[in-house]
């Protein structure tokens, strides 16, 4: 196994990105590390609490090491106090080179003419290998001799990158085979091919869901008397949403943090005409072209600002391209006929449309689609018109029954408990449009209240086909009649109350039935 000793400081230009965690950062070296099989033997790293760009020598500061393979701090103090301590872990770094007790050195914004003199000295000596970032203090310390494999700038790299960058550098010259580990670091490695298995459109929709509150509330909120001039703003984030969702389908499938979400934001951005889907698409294609571009210029020892730079700015540029000549269109194209099928459906025959979706939308749920097919379609509504079908289906179907059962499970519980648990499962339910989750443990510990569950869910569905509503969901249930379809607030009031009476008069009725067989 390679032996790695770490060193440098939170640095100037490094401090604001990503030098201020130290733990972060090794972190990240560390899970690198690991796959290439190597070992960090020693850390020499000075914290600052502010840039080191115009720091005081009595400024805050702590020096991190390893302890056993794990990272520890001394105690804060003075950064010439701590410039003293690095000064004898300067001295000890120099003796396990000098004893080849270390294969290699990753530098980060060090001190090759102060505290980092001696161990470069003996690295010079021994001509290990060293690959880091730091422009001034790189060329410091090819100056001294040192055998320098990979150096670059600060300038444009993330935690992330800049330990990729080195462990290339490393598995290159040690013939080693290295497969960066993308995603959550700590977790097993992400081989190459399997870029494709971070494709989740549920993980995708579901981080992005901010946004989508974000345009509802705003929608909501400009029907209020003296807040008409929101409805520019809203209409301004339908124009974002596709932005947002490039953005984070690029940073979950490329796995490389901010270089990820800036070639998202670019490929989202140049095609927003797609809409929600053009936005969806462009993004995993920036994703998928910035993971093979940052590897493919780590393989050639291109400097760490110069690979960022690429994946982030070419993958974002190219699946712009992309998006806006041929995905938009074909988006646009895709999303109108599915509202216009959905529109047909409705228009065929409402009461059937909304009693189908009402039966069917709790086994969505339940089974992982929603938020991956169905929540896509409530957006394409609600970006063509304000107010969706699905969406008050979401709202009553979903969020009101569940809202009933909780009810039901305060009014006459099976167990004292489940009084106790309901109480704020049904705030949120009210106050919040969501977790309808809240209503899985009666529903799967009792057929009676599943039944009842789906029963209600279908009942609501028709008669929101059967009242024309239409709304939003994820927002509180006192909002819906004013964020319905024009004209159609007393038939939302009328659906909730529906929804929400039908699921408690069920649920009591099988809790009642229940609690009658347990006395038998």
């Amino acid at each position: 196994m390679k032996r790695i000793a770490v060193v440098g400081s939170s640095g100037g230009n490094l401090y604001s990105q990503g030098g201020s965690d130290p733990y972060g950062m090794m972190r990240e070296i560390f899970t690198q590390a690991n796959s290439i099989d190597a070992d960090i033997t020693f850390v020499q790293f000075i914290g600052a609490g502010q840039s080191m760009d115009s720091i005081q020598a009595n400024a805050k500061a702590k020096l991190y090491y390893v302890d056993n393979g794990v990272l520890q701090e001394t105690a804060e103090k003075t950064l010439q106090e701590i410039n003293e301590e690095a000064n004898v872990y300067d001295k000890k770094l120099a003796d396990m080179i000098r004893r080849d007790q270390i294969d290699g050195i990753l530098l980060m914004s060090c001190d090759p003419k102060g505290v980092n003199q001696e161990a470069l000295r003996a690295a010079s000596e021994k001509q290990i290998p060293i690959a880091g970032t730091g422009g001034t203090s790189m060329a410091n310390t090819q100056a001294m001799g040192c055998h320098v494999i990979a150096a670059s700038g600060t300038t444009g790299t993330t935690n992330r990158t800049r330990a990729i960058s080195a462990m290339a550098a490393f598995a290159k010259e040690w013939n080693l085979k290295y497969t960066p580990v993308i995603g959550n670091t700590g977790s097993a490695k992400v081989q190459e091919g399997n870029i494709w298995k971070r494709i989740n459109l549920h993980g995708i929709m579901m981080s992005s869901l901010p946004g989508f509150i974000a345009m509802a509330l705003c929608l909501a909120l400009s029907k209020i008397p003296g807040l008409s001039a929101l409805e520019e703003v809203f209409n301004n984030l339908v124009g974002i949403l596709p932005i947002i969702l490039a953005a984070i389908a690029a940073k979950q499938v490329s796995g490389l943090d901010e270089v990820g979400i800036v070639a998202g934001i670019i490929a989202g951005a140049m095609s927003v005409d797609g809409g929600i889907i053009g936005g969806l698409i462009t993004g995993i294609i920036a994703g998928i072209l910035a993971y093979y571009i940052i590897n493919l210029c780590f393989r050639h020892n291109i400097p760490g600002t110069t690979a960022n730079i690429a994946a982030g700015g070419l993958s974002g540029l190219i699946a712009g391209l992309v998006g806006m000549l041929i995905i938009a269109p074909a988006a646009l194209f895709i999303g109108n006929g599915i509202k216009n099928i959905l529109d047909l459906c409705i228009a065929f025959n409402p009461i059937l449309a909304g009693g189908v979706a009402g039966f069917a939308i709790w086994f969505a749920i339940m089974g992982g689609v929603y938020h991956a097919a169905i929540l896509p379609i409530v957006l394409l509504e609600m970006e063509a018109t304000g107010y969706s079908f699905l969406g008050s289906i979401d709202m009553m179907c979903l969020v009101m029954v569940c809202a009933g059962v909780q009810i039901a499970n305060i009014i006459k519980p099976r167990r004292p408990s489940d009084r106790v648990a309901c109480v704020p499962n049904l705030f949120i339910n009210i106050g919040f449009g969501t977790f309808v989750e809240a209503a899985y443990p009666f529903m799967f510990s009792s057929k009676k209240v599943f039944a009842g569950t789906i029963l209600a869910a279908t009942i609501s569905g028709i008669a929101v086909g059967a009242l024309g509503v239409k709304g939003t969901a994820y927002i509180p249930a006192f909002m819906a009649p004013f964020m319905a379809n024009p004209n159609h607030a007393l038939q939302t009031v009328i659906c909730i109350v529906i929804a929400i009476g039908t699921s408690c008069l069920f649920t009591v009725l099988a809790n009642l039935s229940d609690m009658g067989k347990q006395k038998a």
